[in-house]
């Protein structure tokens, strides 16, 4: 037995149905993917979606701590979309780009409305990122150095895990946060299925929003959206960024994408109109300040 297949023993992690551990996790043979090892289905609460995959490459014993991006994503806060979405390659290759550029990728799932309305998927970041920092030295990350990056609805879930310290565990701390087309605040006109996650009742969506938590953490912060999302879309992030700007803490960067076509689309190159370069930038300026 090898020495992290032990200590995954130890701490009684599960994997899905196949007896691979994380040093012998197959790697991934399409092109972004070459080199890169996963390791699924690892349980962090007591639902059956409360499970999440992590990617990496090399040995975790070779090279010091690796920063760490926690992807949360779907494109919806109920079934059907959320689900085949965190399920699927597409985020895989999201994970991967964490990978190829020094760092350790989390693909988490989470619950789903209705089953699980507001605050569940604020509570699963929590949890999620707390198993992190306990767990992923196993696969040579740094629980000092954990990037929460949020797309779509899985933005709000990070958001709300951000503003709102009463749904956060002692140690589920990140470092920095990535924000890329969310709702921050629901409205009278919400969608269905936004109404299946916040309630139908509008009158409690402002204490449901990120605000005002969000408008006082010091948590270096990336905000994007995409010149293709819908009008509303925009309108929050824009919203957002105005309030964190005039706030006493800090303004964020941002970025507005070229195409939001998919979770790995927005990480697609490192060149302009992508996410890439400035989450890059934003992990090294954590490094260099040493945070948290």
């Amino acid at each position: 037995m090898s020495r992290i297949t032990a200590d995954l023993v130890k701490i009684g992690l599960a994997l899905d149905d196949s007896d691979a551990s994380p040093a012998d996790a197959a790697v991934d043979q399409s092109k972004s993917c070459a080199r890169v090892s996963f390791s699924r289905n690892l349980r962090y609460g007591e639902s059956d979606l409360n499970v999440l995959d992590v990617a990496r490459t090399g040995d975790s014993r070779e090279t010091s701590p690796r920063p760490v991006l926690l992807f949360v994503a779907g494109e919806s806060f109920t079934g059907g979309d959320g689900t085949t979405d965190v399920a699927g390659p597409l985020q895989d290759e999201a994970m991967c780009f964490a990978a190829r550029n020094g760092m350790v990728g989390v693909k988490v799932a989470y619950r789903l409305a209705p089953e699980n309305p507001w605050p569940a998927g604020a509570r699963d970041v929590a949890a999620a990122i707390s198993w992190i920092r306990q767990n992923i030295d196993l696969f040579g990350g740094s629980s000092g150095m954990i990037v929460a990056v949020g797309y779509s609805a899985g933005a709000f879930h990070v958001a709300s895990f951000l503003g709102h310290p009463e749904f956060q565990e002692r140690d589920s701390g990140v470092a920095g946060a990535v924000l890329v087309s969310g709702i921050y605040r629901a409205s009278a006109d919400a969608s269905a299925t936004e109404k299946s996650y916040f309630g139908a009742d509008a009158s409690k969506y402002d204490e449901r929003s990120a605000f005002p938590g969000i408008l006082n953490i010091e948590t270096p912060i990336l905000l994007a959206w995409s010149v293709l999302d819908a009008p509303r879309l925009i309108a929050q992030g824009e919203k957002l960024k105005e309030l964190l700007c005039n706030s006493a803490t800090h303004c964020p960067h941002t970025t507005v994408l070229r195409s939001r076509d998919s979770l790995s689309s927005v990480f697609g190159t490192a060149s302009g109109g992508s996410l890439a370069e400035p989450t890059l930038e934003l992990v090294r300026e954590i490094e260099a300040r040493g945070l948290p």
